[in-house]
């Protein structure tokens, strides 16, 4: 392997190792300043996880992967898709409720809700692609506001045709046989791993596809990274913002899926809120790739499931997980940029003096 094969891996390297050192520091930092223990803290954090805790971290993986690849397809196209959190919400909520209709049976529901889901998630992405398509709407503005109207309308439709029990609202509950058996590594007692956590490995290899072996991968990069070069080689934009933007929320309303037909069966007080925020900030620690957003998505995992330790293991706040989110994310995109830099100037310095050593030998 050559020295500078070797150069650009280390470079490759160098930025997420900058990011954990800094991330593990501003929390540790953080920690001492509120008065409770850093040690503690970590102790829990790197403690292995009991079996119940592994079948939840994989779980949850799956989920935030997802979200994260539905972030991505937008951020690819130069799109900030932050109504990702109404769009599977409203999804999953048309999904809970056309499955526990009953309309169809067994594997046949199961199919026909996941096309719900990704119909319904699409089409409301899709406003805030035509919005800007037509009226110059900037679709962080839209979708902010599409996420407030998706947890309303979801709100109402629940608490005025949903099933209500005691003090809880729900959707009408799944039948035996449209709900997905999982796969149980561990004793009964520690759960499944979800069927339809499938569906993160495929929208994953579907991803990695479509950038790489399509041609509507290529012009989505192409409009990404400039929207008049794209423009001058024949690919219209607009058409490609729309398509961008539907696609994203088609993908988004897959993210709770494996819970509903897995765990919950049916739309309630089960629902996971907040899982489209978290597949953003994977989005951007995994760069947008494939590969980068499953360790994102598996770190994310990890995190929120072992915060719940803290409770009652250590005097230290579960919310300090979030700050050490917090702090990787920005951390990474820090730390990326700042390399960057670096390996360009690296490259046109090593430029340079081979111009120089060839100009010196002419003479």
């Amino acid at each position: 392997m050559t020295s500078e094969r070797l150069r650009s891996i280390g470079l490759s390297l160098l930025a997420p190792a900058i990011a954990i050192v800094l991330s593990i520091l501003v929390t540790t930092v953080v920690i001492a300043a509120v008065g409770s223990s850093p040690g503690d803290f970590w102790s829990t954090m790197f403690e292995v996880p009991k079996p119940r805790l592994r079948v939840d971290i994989l779980n949850q993986t799956a989920m935030i992967y997802i979200a994260a690849v539905a972030a991505a397809i937008g951020f690819r196209m130069g799109l900030f898709n932050i109504g990702l959190e109404g769009q599977y919400t409203i999804a999953s909520f048309a999904a809970a409720s056309f499955a526990g209709a009953a309309y169809l049976s067994g594997l046949a529901n199961v199919a026909a809700a996941i096309i719900v889901a990704m119909a319904v998630g699409a089409l409301w992405s899709g406003i805030a692609g035509v919005l800007k398509t037509t009226r110059g709407v900037s679709e962080v503005i839209s979708t902010i506001m599409l996420n407030s109207i998706a947890i309303t309308l979801v709100g109402y439709f629940l608490n005025t045709r949903g099933v209500k029990e005691g003090n809880t609202v729900h959707t009408k509950n799944l039948e035996a046989g449209s709900t997905l058996g999982g796969f149980a590594p561990f004793e009964d007692r520690d759960g499944e791993i979800w069927a339809l956590t499938i569906i993160a490995v495929l929208v994953g290899i579907g991803f990695w596809v479509l950038l790489n072996h399509t041609r509507f991968g290529f012009d989505l990069r192409a409009s990404g990274q400039s929207e008049s070069a794209a423009l001058a080689s024949g690919i219209n934009p607009k058409r490609m913002i729309l398509i961008s933007m539907m696609l994203s929320g088609a993908v988004a309303g897959l993210i709770w899926l494996p819970a509903l037909f897995g765990g919950a069966r049916n739309y309630g007080t089960s629902f996971q809120a907040g899982l489209g925020f978290l597949g953003i900030a994977v989005a951007l620690l995994g760069r947008n790739r494939p590969l980068g957003m499953l360790f994102g998505a598996l770190l994310f995992a990890f995190l929120s499931v072992k915060s719940n330790d803290l409770t009652f293991g250590t005097d230290v706040s579960p919310s300090i997980v979030q700050i050490t989110q917090g702090v990787a994310v920005l951390a990474v995109v820090v730390t990326y940029e700042v390399v960057r830099r670096w390996r360009t100037r690296l490259e046109q310095r090593t430029v340079s003096r081979e111009l120089a050593g060839a100009n010196g030998a002419t003479s």
